[in-house]
């Protein structure tokens, strides 16, 4: 793998990276959320929730990880490794603004983008005299398309003034991962691990790029929902999305599961450290939890605004890592149960 240095970090922010005048709100958010019980600690077993939606993994062992030089060495995709797997079911799509909903009416569950009182929005979403007026005061130093929203969070993505009308089945966003946490208690399920992920998104394929090959787009034909064009600038579309599209707007792959590469990033169980998984042993190879303790949770499978140019992270072995209480209009999550 070649390390490319990080001039072209990944492209969600986390809410440190919010305006100054921002910062504040988040600590104390974040203050709140932990004494109202905020699990700080994934869910390691869960099987009493409902397997309607979901696709059966048998397990096993699988070659996880890449060598490919199109890896990113920084963000410890490789080595490549034997990994042994349990049996569990996983989500075929990931969770919709229709569920979050549901989840939402019956708990009066409020978003830690909703304490914050704002989350970022990639800045094209935007109408233009708004986006200006917000990037003198609330974009992300280094990554400028990112807009921190007043009154953005997944029932309102773009601000107060839009809304989820078209958009009920696709995946929800602005959710953090300690959000997702409290979906998954609910649904009485969990988060993957990455180990489970991985080997669910392959599809039954072994060490290929792609959940369907090693071709981005095979006979023209687009597989999945990431980036066209000049980013940040320019989004043609060609794909038919310029944005979030519905959770089974493609092909699924092998095993049934819909999206594993680009829409939205998903919120992974484990936390993020590029070298844990390195040394052989029981913990990171038999049904490796990551580390025990970290900063950032890993994410995976990339986004619609993942770009070959800037970020090629929707490759199956790609990941990434972002604050347990970031939200962002390209990240989501599916969960998981044990058999």
């Amino acid at each position: 793998m070649t390390d490319r240095g990080t001039d072209k970090s990944c492209c969600t922010p986390s809410a440190a990276q919010g305006p100054a005048a921002s910062r504040p709100s988040v600590t104390v958010a974040s203050r709140e959320t932990e004494a109202a019980g905020t699990p700080m600690e994934a869910i390691r077993v869960a099987r009493d929730g409902p397997t309607d939606g979901m696709v059966s993994i048998a397990g096993g062992t699988f070659r996880m990880g890449t060598d490919s030089p199109e890896a990113w060495f920084e963000d410890g995709e490789g080595p490549v490794r034997a990994v042994t797997v349990d049996p569990f079911y996983i989500d075929a799509c990931a969770v919709t603004n229709r569920a979050f909903d549901r989840f939402v009416r019956d708990t009066g569950y409020e978003t830690e983008s909703e304490r914050f009182g704002w989350s970022f929005v990639f800045h094209l979403h935007l109408p233009e005299k708004y986006r200006e007026k917000l990037r003198r005061t609330n974009a992300v130093v280094g990554l400028e398309w990112w807009l921190a929203v007043p009154g953005a969070y997944w029932r309102h993505p773009f601000g107060p003034r839009s809304d989820l009308k078209g958009r009920w089945d696709h995946p929800v966003v602005h959710v953090s991962w300690h959000d997702a946490i409290r979906y998954c208690e609910w649904a009485g399920k969990r988060l993957p691990t990455e180990a489970e992920w991985e080997l669910a998104a392959r599809g039954g394929l072994e060490q290929r790029i792609y959940p369907w090959g090693d071709q981005l787009n095979p006979r023209g034909k687009h597989l999945c929902n990431i980036w066209q064009g000049r980013f940040p600038h320019e989004d043609t579309g060609a794909d038919g999305y310029k944005g979030t599209c519905p959770v089974d707007a493609f092909p699924a792959n092998g095993y049934g599961l819909h999206n594993v590469s680009g829409n939205v990033w998903e919120w992974i169980s484990d936390w993020f450290d590029p070298h844990w998984h390195e040394p052989e042993t029981p913990a990171t190879r038999n049904n490796p939890v990551g580390p025990e303790t970290g900063e950032r949770r890993v994410q995976k499978g990339g986004s619609y605004l993942c770009h070959h140019s800037y970020c090629n992270r929707y490759r199956v072995a790609a990941r990434t890592g972002n604050t347990p209480d970031s939200g962002t209009t390209n990240n989501g999550f599916r969960c998981v149960r044990d058999r």
